[in-house]
């Protein structure tokens, strides 16, 4: 007995290195070391949300992420990146979060008609969905729904059981930013409400 009780405290003392580890290399809080793992998702969080946008003109409407002027956009700038608004996981860029404030596709009537979403934001808050989809999902009481012109962005997140994190967004009146922490994808998205 005394030697299975010998070999129980010598495997759980070797186990603890390995529990010590953080999930999929996500940086919480923001610390200089950047994951070495795959450059955008697996398990990135952003430190922070993104810049405002330079000025620009007004954009036209760019609904469902429907071509402009005959040429759809590409979000993949790099090899291995997601053809969808992405954070570059070893820079915290915020890629496609750059027509700034006069986007149409992210002009609300009424923004804010539901109130402020009263939850917290930011890399050390994180989310789990409970079920949805782009037109309304939630979690922990809080409903949203996807922005129209980001519907094509958000076919392959997992609307009860992916992991999200809120961000202000600096540019759009009226809509927050939905970033999945394991695709390292972000859609705008409209709060509803509790």
């Amino acid at each position: 007995m005394k030697k299975l009780m010998g070999l129980l405290a010598v495997l759980l003392f070797l186990s603890f290195p390995v529990f010590a580890q953080q999930r999929g290399g996500a940086q919480r809080g923001g610390g200089a070391a950047r994951p070495s793992g795959p450059p955008a998702g697996g398990g990135h969080i952003p430190s922070r949300g993104p810049a405002p946008a330079p000025a620009r003109a007004p954009a036209a409407p760019n609904r469902g992420g429907a071509p402009q002027k005959g040429q759809p956009r590409n979000f993949a700038e790099q090899p291995g990146h997601p053809n969808a608004p992405h954070v570059d996981a070893k820079t915290d860029r915020w890629v496609g979060h750059d027509t700034g404030r006069g986007d149409a596709s992210y002009h609300l009537d009424h923004p804010w008609e539901h109130g402020h979403f009263p939850g917290a934001f930011g890399a050390s808050h994180v989310y789990r969905l409970g079920g949805g989809g782009p037109q309304r999902f939630g979690f922990g009481g809080f409903f949203f729904s996807v922005a129209p012109a980001d519907f094509g962005y958000c076919n392959d997140w997992l609307w009860d059981s992916d992991d999200i994190v809120v961000y202000a967004d600096p540019d759009h009146i009226g809509w927050y930013l939905a970033y999945n922490v394991r695709l390292g994808t972000y859609i705008h998205v409209e709060y509803l409400g509790n």
